[in-house]
């Protein structure tokens, strides 16, 4: 295969360091309180004031976060208040990913709370496919259904929108995906804080945190009895956020510090359940293991089969019955995880045998799941560092899914081709559509051409950042303890502290792992102290470790057995500069 293309994906050298300029001297004295390490990752995160770093470190919002800023979001309220007054029957028509299924738990429990007639619905992604259909519809309208409140979706479907109106039922659209200004669909209510206009401060809240606005605005938030209702719903919140990877920063961070808390102390049976299988004490849970240990559970439902069972798991009282649904997720995503497997080796094989110089890579096979394709082209966007589509081909329709990297906005791409779509829609980074299989060999040209326009003499190559290049001797415990936690929650949007350390000694190194991927070593600082490290998906170097290496890290608590120590978690490695 070219090399062109494997290159950067299988040397090790392969990756832009980026090591961020020193604080300024007036930011090192504003910021003098903290200690030195510290003050100089708050500048980083564009912190140069006293007050300003607190406030992020507590994680307090900075800005109005009055929902009612939202467009239409007066509308709403009054509407499912009539609802609820006159006791008409509302349904919450939800996205069959982590995000949807905390929005449709969350709001269906708020209106519960409030007294209304209200369901869940969350479609079957392989027999209606992602967002509102005008079956569902229908169906609820046969059911007695007066007002549907969208959450995670609908900001792409004005078809649908307009049939809701032909058959009488109100429509409200809660969505935070990337909305098509120009034609927003007819409904009695749309809310999402980035189409134009919109005045509410933040425009990065997962599904889920326009939800939580909604209920935030149903209940009000000055008496002690409705704060109570609210942060019994902040573990939804953080758990759809982190899993969406909606940006921890803004009132994104506040809500997940403040979610992390409530998961903590949870009283949702479903959450304990969850925490067992995944074997995490639930009390120490913090935004990793929602990303990659609950996050995939609960996302296996609607991956495999429907996600009917993760809504069950988060609503449910039932002590049997959640620990029935959590032992199905956990088998459900090891399946998940074995499928993935596979389908990744299949759709290199295709995307490459197919065209492997291409800038953005495609494979669609009839045998592909549609609920895995995602993660699929997510491993080979990680692998080749391009814009990968793997899709599921069905008799007359395709289903893709898109990730990215950051010099290319997918969905901006797919805008440039919706006259061949079905439906579309996503983020810069992810994002889906339906395409008729008459128009997808024009698509995917499309596609490679406006990728290759874009990309075309770009060094494709990842970048990973450091906040600073220190001595290994200054990682210490402490340093942990007194600094770096306070940044937490970390994730997408704002990355741990990450740190370069030159010319460090290796004392030895072994690969780990059941497929023998990941690097286990042991290092040595300037002064002789010994630094356990784990490189994920590093494990290549083992073969020709170097005798000292240059190193980018950081730096975590790692608790096993009940045993708690400090380790370096490799991010890239090189050999020291002689």
């Amino acid at each position: 295969m070219p090399e062109r293309l494997y290159s950067h994906a299988m040397q090790p050298n392969s990756k832009h360091w980026n090591i961020l300029p020193p604080i300024t001297p007036e930011a090192d004295i504003a910021l003098s309180a903290f200690p030195p390490v510290l003050r100089q990752v708050l500048f980083n995160r564009g912190f140069a004031a006293d007050a300003e770093a607190r406030a992020f470190l507590r994680a307090e919002p900075n800005f109005n976060t009055d929902p009612f800023q939202m467009t239409d979001m007066q509308t709403a309220v009054e509407r499912i208040r009539f609802a609820i007054q006159n006791n008409e029957p509302v349904a919450i028509y939800g996205d069959y990913d982590v995000d949807g299924v905390t929005a449709t738990a969350l709001l269906v429990e708020t209106l519960k709370r409030m007294g209304a007639d209200v369901r869940g619905y969350i479609p079957n992604r392989f027999e209606e496919g992602y967002g509102l259909n005008n079956n569902a519809l229908e169906e609820l309208k046969a059911d007695g259904v007066k007002l549907v409140i969208t959450v995670d979706c609908g900001i792409r479907s004005p078809s649908e929108a307009l049939h809701a109106q032909t058959l009488g039922l109100d429509l409200i659209i809660s969505d935070h995906h990337h909305p098509d200004n120009e034609n927003l669909p007819p409904a009695l209510a749309v809310i999402n804080p980035k189409q134009h206009g919109d005045m509410y401060p933040d425009k990065d809240l997962a599904g889920v945190g326009i939800a939580y606005k909604i209920a935030e605005a149903l209940l009000g938030n000055e008496d002690k009895t409705t704060q109570i209702i609210l942060n019994a719903m902040l573990d939804l919140v953080a758990l759809g956020t982190v899993a969406d990877l909606a940006p921890l920063v803004g009132e994104n961070r506040v809500l997940v510090k403040k979610g992390l808390r409530q998961i903590r102390q949870t009283t949702r049976q479903g959450l304990f359940s969850l925490a067992a299988v995944s074997e995490i004490a639930i009390q120490k849970v913090n935004a990793g293991h929602i990303g990659f240990m609950l996050g995939p559970r609960l996302n296996a439902a609607g991956r495999l089969k429907e996600a009917l069972a993760s809504f069950e798991l988060l609503t449910t009282t039932d002590v049997f019955r959640a620990g029935e649904l959590a032992q199905q997720l956990d088998m459900q995503n090891r399946e998940r995880q074995r499928i993935t497997r596979e389908m990744q080796t299949r759709a290199e094989e295709i995307a490459l045998s197919d065209d492997p110089d291409a800038y953005l890579l495609f494979a669609a096979d009839e045998n592909f799941n549609s609920g895995v394709v995602g993660l699929a082209a997510s491993r080979l966007t990680e692998k080749f560092y391009r814009p990968a589509i793997v899709a599921s081909q069905g008799e007359e329709e395709t289903r893709g899914s898109c990730r990215s990297i950051p010099e290319f906005h997918i969905t901006d791409a797919l805008d440039q081709c919706a006259d061949l779509l079905v439906r579309h829609g996503g983020h810069a980074a992810a994002a889906g559509f339906t395409v008729r299989n008459e128009n997808l060999p024009e698509l995917v040209a499309r596609l490679k051409a406006i990728a290759g326009e874009k990309l075309s003499g770009s060094d494709l190559k990842p970048t990973v950042t450091a906040d600073a290049e220190v001595s290994l001797a200054e990682i210490r415990p402490e340093l942990y303890e007194k600094a770096l936690k306070y940044l937490e929650p970390t994730g997408y949007g704002n990355r741990e502290a990450s740190f370069v350390a030159r010319n460090v000694k290796v004392r030895s190194s072994r690969i780990v792992g059941a497929d023998g991927k990941h690097l286990k070593m042991s290092l040595e600082d300037e002064k002789g102290v010994a630094h356990d490290a784990i490189g994920f998906r590093l494990g290549d170097w083992h073969k020709s470790m170097p005798a000292r290496v240059d190193i980018l890290f950081t730096y975590e608590i790692n608790e096993y057995n009940g045993r708690i120590s400090y380790q370096l978690n490799l991010k890239d490695l090189k050999p020291a500069e002689k």
